[in-house]
């Protein structure tokens, strides 16, 4: 493979450091209570946020016609009023459609762009460059690809595909990992930093010592919606190498991710209300926790001591 250094001025420069992911919260109706989701993105803000993403997947993206997407980014856009910077998710089943929401987000004020690989499809690995590619070549904002195989049906974005989008696209600083596979993570960052050394990698997940010791530069977390301070002390850190410390920490968050991660969107909604945060249910075709699952996630959340220190309420 070719792999010509790109130079570092050719391409954006962002550190998004620790990513707040929020919850969209929904009125009885189905309509978006922007009431509530002001007062949201102010908790973010206050418990340590130094990037809010929106609407990601945590933020059920995929349920929201297109117009209610514009909205609540221009929303976030207006609420935040640049105190943090504000990451557009851009993700689509269509090429062109991603674009048109990358395009949008450039035109709302958005930071930056992260995109999945195309929904329903599998595409082998040189239409997903060509197709991030396009994304990339329709904006000025840097673009980071979320790599995460278990929610997009095993397609995966592998690090020889990086490369060539980097060498393509100089607005590609940085890749979102979900995958938990730390070889994929290691070799990345080795073949990456080659052609472009400010390459960045996050972690997609709240284990955040592996990937913080692999090179890791940030990370967007879903859980900071339930134990912001926790995962923001987890952050702090790994950002000083301080792993043993962090380990404690991390434990906590990992048991807080095994309770909710069998009831995905429905069961962190239901912790935030557990928490004091009612976001509203969740949108089909989601359906909420029934009663025993959510006995089992409150049973759960309550053995969790860590939990004691977090805020409750808004």
């Amino acid at each position: 493979m070719h792999m010509s250094t790109v130079p570092s001025a050719a391409s954006p420069v962002f550190a998004p450091g620790l990513v707040h992911t929020p919850f969209t919260p929904f009125a009885s109706d189905g309509g978006i209570d922007f009431e509530r989701y002001g007062r949201l993105v102010e908790f973010h803000l206050r418990e340590g946020a130094d990037s809010i993403a929106v609407p990601m997947h945590a933020g059920e993206s995929v349920s929201l016609p297109l117009a209610k997407r514009h909205r609540v980014l221009e929303f976030v856009l207006e609420r935040v009023a640049g105190r943090v910077p504000v990451i557009a998710h851009v993700s689509e089943s269509g090429t062109s459609m991603a674009a048109d929401l990358a395009r949008h987000a450039q035109q709302a004020g958005a930071t930056a762009i992260v995109a999945n690989v195309p929904y329903y499809w599998t595409p082998p690995q040189p239409m997903l460059v060509e197709h991030f590619a396009q994304i990339a070549a329709a904006v000025r904002l840097p673009m980071f690809v979320h790599n995460f195989p278990e929610e997009m049906g095993g397609v995966k974005f592998n690090a020889a595909s990086a490369i060539e989008l980097i060498e393509r696209s100089p607005n590609f600083i940085g890749l979102v990992d979900s995958s938990l596979d730390w070889q994929y993570m290691i070799e990345l960052l080795m073949l990456s930093r080659r052609v472009r050394p400010s390459f960045a990698l996050l972690s997609g997940s709240e284990y955040l010592i592996s990937a913080h010791a692999i090179g890791a530069t940030g990370s967007f977390c879903a859980l900071a919606g339930i134990a912001p301070k926790a995962v923001r002390r987890l952050h702090e850190l790994c950002m000083a190498e301080r792993y043993e410390a962090a380990r404690p920490v991390q434990d906590a968050i990992a048991a807080l991710r095994m309770a909710i991660k069998p009831g995905g969107v429905a069961a962190l909604k239901a912790a935030s209300q557990a928490m004091g945060r009612d976001c509203g249910s969740v949108q089909p075709p989601l359906s909420p926790l029934s009663e025993a699952d959510g006995a089992r996630l409150s049973l759960a959340l309550s053995k969790i001591e860590m939990l004691g220190d977090e805020p409750r309420g808004w």
